[in-house]
């Protein structure tokens, strides 16, 4: 049986903790799970030692971000021996039978080198729609026909897709080992997506599995991220991108572009946001640099192992 490791990052979290930890005894294949705590005040921690035992909790003081504490917890499973690598959002819980889905996928792919990321159907918390954002995705996905087989009832064991959530990923070790953690320079959001573009870059692939089906009680709508309080990183995405060539200079190119335009017409507030972005770039161009060729790396990037 292979040792398969969920890793679980929390912040206040009580609402969903009973359903997510008592989901994880359910399954059909038995799992570990390591959670880190960034600092919750709401009594997460405790509740999770208290009810919930099995569990191995990682205290953090402060709030790591999402990533910084997913690096964690991946850390831990390695040494632990992690043959996979569960990661799920606190807002989340599986069916008995979601790992035993997504395992025998894996088991009878034909070339499991090329899978990265396997990914369970996300349902909302209603637990009767496709979670809002697996709509988008399915919908941008223009390489399979998972639309046309979901409604015609004629479903295919898995399907590529360009990209889905962190909120379920099954990661097999040599992803881990090929790709490594999540890139530190994203604090909250984006750190997914720069993540897929590494394993797009390795010649990994994301597939989803439809007979695998899953909980997400996020937020539906697809506005969710407060840029208020998260700043837009997809500008830096792209620079650290390692498959797009010549790209800072694309970038800058493209941001001067908009500010001119933007200035010409008139647009001041959108040209002032511009002008702060494209001079952060160029304050940040060596970092950028250097985690760009970081990422072209085979190994544990930005792993302590």
């Amino acid at each position: 049986m292979p040792e398969i490791y969920f890793i679980i990052v929390t912040y206040n979290a009580m609402k969903w903790a009973e359903k997510c930890f008592t989901s994880l005894r359910q399954s059909s294949v038995p799992v570990h799970c390591i959670v880190v705590d960034n600092g919750s005040t709401d009594g997460t921690p405790k509740y999770i030692t208290a009810n919930f035992p099995e569990v191995e909790l990682i205290q953090s003081e402060k709030n790591l971000g999402f990533g910084k504490a997913n690096n964690i917890g991946i850390e831990k499973a390695y040494q632990k021996g992690a043959d996979f690598f569960y990661l799920m959002n606190q807002d989340a819980w599986i069916f008995n039978d979601s790992v035993e889905k997504l395992l025998n996928v894996y088991n009878l792919h034909p070339d499991k080198k090329e899978i990265g990321i396997l990914s369970p159907m996300h349902i909302d918390g209603t637990e009767k729609k496709l979670d809002i954002f697996l709509d988008k995705y399915i919908a941008h996905n223009f390489e399979t026909r998972l639309i046309s087989d979901l409604y015609f009832q004629t479903l295919q064991p898995f399907y590529k897709i360009s990209f889905i959530n962190a909120a379920h990923w099954f990661l097999p070790k040599e992803t881990i080992e090929i790709i490594g953690g999540f890139n530190p320079y994203f604090f909250h959001y984006g750190e997914d997506l720069e993540y897929v573009n590494r394993i797009l870059f390795h010649k990994k692939k994301t597939f989803l599995v439809p007979e695998s089906k899953v909980i997400h009680d996020g937020k539906q709508s697809l506005s969710k991220v407060d840029y208020t309080k998260y700043e837009d990183l997809r500008i830096e995405t792209n620079i650290m991108n390692p498959s797009i060539p010549d790209s800072l200079k694309a970038e800058k190119k493209a941001l001067k572009q908009s500010m001119l335009k933007n200035m010409l017409t008139g647009n001041l507030k959108v040209y002032k946001t511009l002008h702060k972005k494209y001079h952060k770039i160029l304050k940040e161009e060596k970092i950028l640099t250097e985690l760009r060729n970081k990422v072209k790396e085979v190994g544990l990037t930005f792993l302590n192992v």
